[in-house]
């Protein structure tokens, strides 16, 4: 009776948690489905399908064009955090050299500040290189905030590797570049899928930054762009295109997640216990 009485106790929890994550998501579906008054009146089954918000959201102002921004920076973003991730990662975990540990903790330590704290160094930064209302100044801002997690997480799985696989391959003649490549890279594939899909939500997810270096909406982001949505008057604020816009791109992630489920498990567990 007990332990029926633990396992109920468990489902109900579990259904809590879901119904708590799930149910913001599966509203904004509902409402973006609805038109007029209808957004405006409360129900939590579909009552109509009506499909004009989604169409609205991309014919009223260029939302295609701030969803490829957003796929651009992302992925270039993702990109460059993993190869200079990869290459520090190499030098802090497989190299030794005097205040390696300090030098690891300071990195840790930038993924801390706040965005607001090196905001203004930041858009001083952008405005001297030319990169104001610039795709390439948002790459340069998030790299700030990914990089250290990236070079943290392979760091720590770099450390962990048998060193037999290293001296073995020294033996045979391979350079720092082929011990990185052709070596640790093929054994660091968990971590550089878990590194990797969280850089890019970061950098999907951003708005201060976006709000800040970009100008135009044919520069802006998709978190941005769906913040400045704004209605036929001053006072109306348009539910339906919002939600609309919100669900159109919080999809891409989900399936994103889905379908690298098992690296992103076995990342973070691998992170984990060898952590």
């Amino acid at each position: 009776m007990t332990r029926l009485l633990k396992g109920a106790g468990f489902w109900l929890l579990v259904a809590a948690i879901l119904f708590y994550l799930l149910f913001p998501f599966y509203y904004a579906v509902l409402t973006s489905l609805k038109s007029g008054s209808a957004v405006f009146q409360v129900s939590y089954w579909p009552t109509e399908l009506d499909f004009s918000n989604y169409v609205r959201v991309f014919t009223e102002q260029p939302f295609a064009r701030n969803i490829l921004n957003s796929l651009l920076v992302s992925f270039a973003v993702v990109a460059l955090s993993l190869s200079l991730g990869l290459g520090a990662a190499f030098a802090l975990g497989r190299v030794r050299f005097r205040g390696r540990s300090t030098l690891l903790l300071t990195i840790l330590g930038v993924s801390m500040f706040p965005q607001v704290a090196v905001l203004s160094g930041m858009f001083e930064l952008v405005r001297g290189l030319g990169l104001y209302n610039n795709l390439l100044s948002l790459v340069l801002s998030y790299l700030i905030f990914t990089l250290p997690f990236t070079v943290w997480v392979l760091t720590t799985f770099m450390r962990n590797l048998p060193g037999e696989i290293e001296e073995a391959a020294i033996l045979e003649g391979a350079t720092p570049f082929v011990l990185v490549t052709r070596i640790f890279l093929p054994l660091l594939w968990p971590a550089m899928v878990t590194t990797g899909l969280l850089a890019f939500i970061v950098a999907w997810n951003e708005f201060l930054f976006a709000l800040t270096f970009t100008l135009t909406n044919t520069q802006r982001t998709v978190p941005v762009a769906i913040a400045l949505i704004t209605g036929g008057s001053e006072h109306e604020l348009p539910w339906g295109n919002i939600m609309a816009a919100s669900v159109t791109v919080t999809v891409p992630l989900i399936l994103l997640v889905l379908v690298f489920q098992r690296r992103l498990v076995a990342g973070l567990t691998a992170g984990a216990v060898k952590g």
